[in-house]
Parts: structure tokens; C-alpha cells; sequence
């Protein structure tokens, strides 16, 4: 079973950026398609961005395409998202997600992590 820790969120002005890291154990981390997700207080966990085996095709949604950019380092077993130009609905509690078949894109599916919290302010 893979294990997923999430880490580098936090508190960050608006306009702001910040790293997410989600370190990968117990099963070999480049057989795992990667995704991040994010759940906003009182909404639904919804898609953000995903990332391929190899790290060749990544996927976003359209509020942080441009935005936002995921990444993975095989060698390190951690996929990153890069956020840039932070808005304040970008507030929410993001979680990584593994799937040895399919690219993220839903939540019904996959090993998740416990999430990070991500505060964006005036």
C-alpha cells in the first residue's frame, strides 16, 4: 500500500506563491499516476491537477491553468505543485492522490493523503 504525506502549506499573502511537496512510500512511486485535489470549507474536493507516470503530461483545472504547475522527481518519490499569483479562493485543504492505472481526475479513486492546509489573505 503507498503512503502519502503532504507538506508546504501554510499561510501566504494574496498574489503570493507556494510550494506543496507529497512524498511518496511503500510501493514504487514512478508505477503511480499523481494528482493533487483541493476542499474549500463547505464545498466538494475538486480537481486541480495531475501528473503522468513519467511526468510527460500534466493536466489542470481551468481556474489554475497558468497558474499552477505540477511536477515529479522520481529519483526523490514526491510530486509538487507550484502556486503561483495565489488567489483567495485558492484557500482550501489540498490533498494528493496516487493511482497506479488512471491520471487523477476524480475522487472516487486512488490512495490520498491527510492533506495541507493552504490560507491565502489580503
Amino acid at each position: 500500500q503507498v503512503r502519502l504525506v503532504e507538506s508546504g502549506g501554510g499561510l501566504v499573502q494574496a498574489g503570493g506563491s507556494l510550494t506543496l511537496s507529497c512524498a511518496c512510500s511503500g510501493r514504487p512511486f514512478s508505477t503511480y499516476a499523481m494528482g493533487w485535489f483541493r476542499q474549500a470549507p463547505g464545498k466538494e474536493r475538486e480537481f486541480v491537477a495531475a501528473i503522468n507516470r513519467s511526468g510527460s503530461i500534466t493536466n489542470y483545472a481551468d481556474s489554475v491553468k497558468g497558474r499552477f504547475t505540477i511536477s515529479r522527481d522520481n529519483a526523490k518519490d514526491t510530486v509538487y505543485l507550484q502556486m503561483n499569483s495565489l488567489k483567495l479562493e485558492d484557500t482550501a485543504v489540498y490533498y494528493c492522490v496516487a493511482d497506479p492505472i488512471l491520471m487523477p481526475r476524480s475522487t472516487n479513486r486512488g490512495t490520498w493523503g491527510q492533506g495541507t492546509q493552504v490560507t491565502v489573505s489580503l
